[in-house]
């Protein structure tokens, strides 16, 4: 279904089809809100306004659309200016940023040690013309942005300073390389920096702003958590030490205190739980109570409470930022509405030919019907202008996503009206639409999940399988006969769209599986590798038929979007780690495959592991010999099981020292980025899952069900309801037509879901209430330039800008 709108306008004023008509000029302009090239809209007395209120209008879609997006970047205000910073926002220039961002870290696989071996010169071309990119990116930015700001920014500084030190570290990597001279490439690990720090970075930004202010408050639970586990050490020394006990593998037990600690750190994680404690263990059973008190004191007790302390504070400097976003976006709406603003008696307001050029240059991709349906919201008694109040949750209104759809009727009704509007055919297609059916389907995959787990080889349970996809793609045939096509398979019917691909992928792949088999050579387990999988991934469809797994997932897939800011954040300190790893660990193990009959095999390749536990467990593979192996390294020990197996055996290889890389990796990773992510997740996860509709959806909701053009949840079960074909036919007709005939000609309404377009709009649910509509802030130098030390509503202030 078409989100925006379509060129229709059932049930709003006809004055809509004239502006549809007129203003093409400002529907030219449109373009300006994401391109430099476009000229700034004219307005229905485009020569009335002049140049100056064309640079008034276009300045003032600039901070609209900075405040839809929650961008918090001081510009210019001059024409040119403006029109960079158009060009600087539009996606094409962010998606090449992007790519170059990837390319450059991408280096790290074709770069020595490397996945896919490239010569230097190559990737050191690729690396400057990346750094040329990012270059000038930073040049555009510099011209659109003050010089005192810009200069002041630290992640512009933090460009610059990363773009020098990485050109001079190719340069002397260089020469050492002509030299025959082996360099180390010091400056890979600060490649992230570009992803951190360029403006379109602000999510990651922010993660990264959670971690160092909850740092202060997480440094004293962690000393104290130290120390717990330094006196518990002393006391494993003083228990043990003496007692000439010995470990699983005949070394001393617990008589080297840099050891003990390193045990007891790794015990706090459970990963060596009871190896650690057995020895003790079995020399007296009343030992084990050390260990116990020890678990539930470190373990239990203190990570609890990291969790408590990061979550606490995780929080309050998130409902710091958020308010700062939200004050932000209504300063940035008043400024816009003072370039705009004319008197109307006594209050200042902004004309609906203004109002409508503005919502052209913001969102061009709406259509007349979708423009028109805000401007009844926004001027609610038609007095032909939009006062403050209403024109600042202009916005807010962009950012909710509106479903226009077209009544209509199924093709097999058109072309042969008396057979499917016939008794048996009326039959089925409410045997279809009725519950039933899908508890029907819902037994027949159950069934069928018993019989994948049975033996294939059985050709009872072969068969069966062309019973159940017969089944299935009956099922679907049954669909589309009830339902209209184009509204079964509309872009926002995911799970029609998912049942449809498996079923039909499944067929081909069973065909050409049985197809396999009947040749004398069989060699097709890759075919039937998909095959398998694809027969498992039918039995996802139940989630689509019981209601609250429905909204669980629903739930699950709206916060993708946070989830991703950690993404991004997790993959900066992997990065991060995964090349120091290599310049430390690299070609100290070695793997061989299980084939190999080289002697060196047993140990990976370093005498050094002989006997280890390393080595019997066959880690080789677990190394740091390229990048995707440094990787999946990582991976493991964020997983923590067996952490400590690996990393005592590239401190067997290296340096005992070596552990403390592991361990600041743990810090890191584990206990701080871990507890902050899970932070974000549930309070992202709590709001998306009790999300109520917004004042401003419900404003949206009234209106669309005064014009009589909203559609119930029931009506979409009818499958009448497609995309609006944007065709002229469906003009609106006179002021008194019904509503039923409105709804057979016209379009209807209705809000797509309760979720926002942006993550920062979404969590700005949660503490926007607290802010006085009345209040409008801090100036926008304030914002951007004053700490957040004092109290929030008595004197709002905010951290430096994002």
């Amino acid at each position: 279904m078409e989100r925006g709108g379509a060129r229709g306008q059932a049930g709003l004023p006809p004055q809509a089809q004239q502006e549809e008509r007129s203003n093409s000029s400002a529907a030219a302009a449109a373009e300006a809100g994401g391109s430099a090239a476009a000229e700034p809209a004219a307005t229905p007395g485009g020569a009335e306004m002049g140049a100056q209120g064309e640079q008034g209008l276009l300045l003032a879609a600039a901070y609209v659309y900075d405040a839809q997006y929650n961008r918090n970047i001081p510009f210019e205000t001059s024409a040119q200016a403006v029109r960079l910073y158009y060009l600087y926002n539009h996606w094409t220039m962010q998606a090449a940023t992007y790519f170059f961002i990837f390319v450059d870290l991408a280096l790290a696989l074709f770069e020595e040690p490397a996945v896919y071996p490239l010569p230097f010169l190559v990737t050191s071309l690729i690396e400057v013309l990346c750094l040329l990119v990012f270059f000038g990116r930073l040049v555009h930015f510099a011209q659109v942005t003050p010089r005192d700001v810009f200069w002041k920014d630290t992640k512009n500084i933090c460009i610059m300073i990363t773009i020098l030190l990485t050109l001079t570290d190719l340069i002397v990597c260089g020469a050492l390389k002509v030299s025959n001279i082996r360099g180390i490439r010091w400056s890979r690990p600060m490649r992230p920096i570009f992803l951190i720090n360029f403006a379109e970075s602000r999510q990651i930004r922010r993660a990264f702003r959670s971690i160092r202010n909850t740092l202060p408050e997480i440094t004293y639970v962690f000393l104290l958590f130290m120390f717990s586990v330094l006196m518990f050490s002393l006391m494993a020394l003083k228990l043990f030490g003496d007692r000439n006990l010995k470990t699983v593998e005949g070394s001393p037990y617990f008589t080297n205190y840099l050891e003990i600690i390193f045990d007891m750190y790794v015990l706090v994680t459970t990963a060596n739980s009871p190896d650690v404690m057995m020895p003790a263990y079995d020399f007296s059973w009343w030992y084990c109570l050390f260990f116990i008190t020890y678990v539930i004191i470190n373990t239990y007790i203190f990570m609890s409470v990291f969790l408590a302390v990061v979550y606490n504070n995780y929080r309050k400097h998130l409902k710091n930022e958020i308010r700062k976003l939200a004050y932000m976006k209504r300063r940035k709406m008043i400024e816009a509405f003072n370039l705009l603003k004319v008197k109307e008696g006594t209050e200042f307001v902004v004309k609906e030919d203004q109002w409508k050029c503005l919502v052209k240059l913001v969102a061009p991709d709406i259509t007349t019907s979708h423009r028109e349906l805000l401007l009844r919201i926004s001027d609610e008694e038609q007095k032909g202008y939009v006062d403050k109040k209403s024109f600042v949750r202009l916005a807010d209104l962009l950012n909710i996503q509106v479903i226009t759809m077209k009544l209509h009727n199924h093709p097999l009704e058109i072309w042969f009206p008396h057979v499917y509007n016939s008794s048996p055919s009326l039959f089925i297609r409410s045997m279809v639409q009725h519950k039933g059916f899908v508890w029907l389907y819902d037994v027949i995959i159950l069934i069928n999940a018993v019989f994948i787990a049975l033996d294939e080889e059985n050709p009872f349970i072969s068969y069966a399988e062309w019973v159940f996809l017969c089944l299935y793609i009956l099922e679907i045939l049954l669909k589309l006969y009830t339902y209209e096509p184009r509204m079964f398979f509309a872009r926002n019917q995911f799970w029609n769209w998912f049942d449809t691909s498996i079923i039909i992928a499944a067929l081909i792949a069973t065909v050409l599986n049985t197809t396999l088999k009947s040749v004398t050579v069989y060699n097709s387990q890759q075919v039937l590798d998909i095959v398998f999988i694809l027969r498992v991934l039918r039995l996802i469809r139940i989630i689509d038929s019981i209601q609250r797994f429905r909204v669980i997932m629903t739930t699950l897939i709206n916060i993708v979007p946070t989830m991703l800011t950690f993404g991004a954040l997790a993959l900066v300190v992997y990065y991060m780690f995964s090349i120091i790893g290599m310049e430390i660990f690299q070609g100290k193990v070695q793997f061989f495959a299980g084939n190999s009959t080289s002697p060196h095999a047993s140990y990976c390749g370093n005498p050094a592991l002989k006997d280890t536990t390393f080595a019997r467990a066959k880690y080789c593979k677990n190394n740091f010999n390229d990048i995707a192996s440094s990787f999946i390294v990582l991976m493991e020990l964020t997983v923590v099981n067996q952490w400590h197996v690996l990393a005592s055996g590239f401190a067997v290889v290296t340096h005992q020292a070596a552990k403390l890389y592991f361990i600041i990796f743990h810090i890191v990773v584990v206990i701080m980025i871990i507890n902050i992510f899970v932070a974000f997740i549930l309070e992202a996860f709590f709001v998306e899952y009790s999300l109520e509709k917004s004042e401003v959806e419900t404003a949206i909701e009234k209106k669309i069900q005064e014009l009589g053009v909203g559609v119930q949840e029931d009506d979409l079960l009818e499958g009448q309801l497609i995309d609006n074909m944007e065709t002229s036919e469906y003009d609106l007709g006179s002021e008194a037509e019904t509503t039923t005939t409105k709804k057979a000609r016209g379009l209807m309404f209705k809000i797509a879901s309760k979720r926002y377009r942006t993550v920062d709009a979404l969590l700005q649910r949660m503490f926007e209430a607290e802010i006085p509509p009345e209040d409008d802030g801090p100036s926008l130098e304030q914002i951007l330039n004053l700490p957040s030390d004092e109290p929030f509503l008595k004197n709002p202030t905010f951290d430096s800008a994002a």
